[in-house]
């Protein structure tokens, strides 16, 4: 683990792990670290170096500036590709993968946009980034929806209250509510959420170039989602998937809370067919 010093923005603090010899960028989803991924041990760890990010508000990364009027401004999208340009200028220029679940995988889909060229595969669990989330829309970008983010926030009991709703009426699967709910619990929890949804709002990817040059430079996408997810579900990759000349799709029995064993055990089979029918074809 170390950080990355970014200037201009802070702080990046990052964990590394896994045993093999890819380099693999990960972004982690709400509420997690950097070592979210570590879960995958029978899987993607045997084949990659995991260099998993902690998010501002998460972990131990801390901005330079942490005034709320900077965190709600939005994070200047060249920041986010410092990340990747720091690391080469200290460990020098590798070729490299991504990983993203939810809202992280909304930051790797903005860096490959960035560094195609150097990209091998990327893998979006349950992804943020590829249709517009109408809910969150309304909350960081309407003038009515800010001042409604605002007043949950700063509320001891209304975004409890507002979150029982959404899982009463489908919005969010109950396994993410129940994950929800303690990562709502504490007035800091709480502002952690909403700096982190504000931060993150300008970090747009460009889903038509990107799935070019997924195509041009013959980049593996893979794509997975859990069946019952309501926040993030496999309806937003339509689009996606049509413009893609050869997408892999998988999606589980699970609900938004995707990065499990049983994703882990999925992946190493997968892995493992994959693998025999390159054999087959060679």
């Amino acid at each position: 683990m170390g950080f990355l010093e970014i200037k201009g923005l802070g702080k990046v603090h990052y964990h590394e792990y896994g045993s093999g010899q890819k380099l693999l960028f990960a972004f982690h989803g709400y509420g997690m670290t950097g070592k979210q991924f570590s879960i995958l041990e029978n899987s993607l760890l045997k084949q990659h170096r995991v260099i998993g990010f902690d998010h501002f508000f998460h972990g131990t990364s801390v901005l330079d500036n942490g005034t709320e009027a900077y965190v709600l401004a939005g994070m200047q999208p060249d920041l986010l590709k410092a990340y990747l340009t720091t690391w080469f200028k200290q460990f020098g220029e590798q070729r490299f993968s991504l990983i993203g679940y939810s809202i992280g995988a909304n930051m790797a889909l903005f860096l490959l946009e960035n560094f195609a060229e150097w990209v091998d595969e990327i893998f979006l669990m349950a992804p943020d980034g590829l249709a517009e989330h109408q809910g969150l829309h309304f909350l960081r970008a309407s003038f009515i929806g800010k001042k409604i983010f605002r007043k949950l926030t700063y509320s001891s009991w209304m975004m409890v209250l507002a979150l029982k709703l959404l899982n009463k009426i489908n919005v969010i699967d109950h396994s993410l509510y129940i994950i929800a709910y303690h990562e709502i619990d504490t007035p800091t929890k709480r502002l952690n959420a909403y700096y982190t949804v504000n931060f993150n709002k300008t970090i747009r990817p460009d889903i038509e170039k990107i799935a070019r040059l997924i195509n041009l430079n013959n980049i593996r996408c893979q794509l997975y989602f859990g069946q019952f997810d309501n926040l993030f579900p496999e309806s937003n990759s339509k689009k996606f998937l049509s413009l893609l000349n050869q997408p892999e799709l998988h999606v589980l029995p699970l609900g938004h809370w995707l990065i499990t064993a049983k994703l882990d055990q999925y992946i190493a089979k997968q892995t493992n067919d994959y693998q025999q029918q390159e054999q087959i074809i060679l």
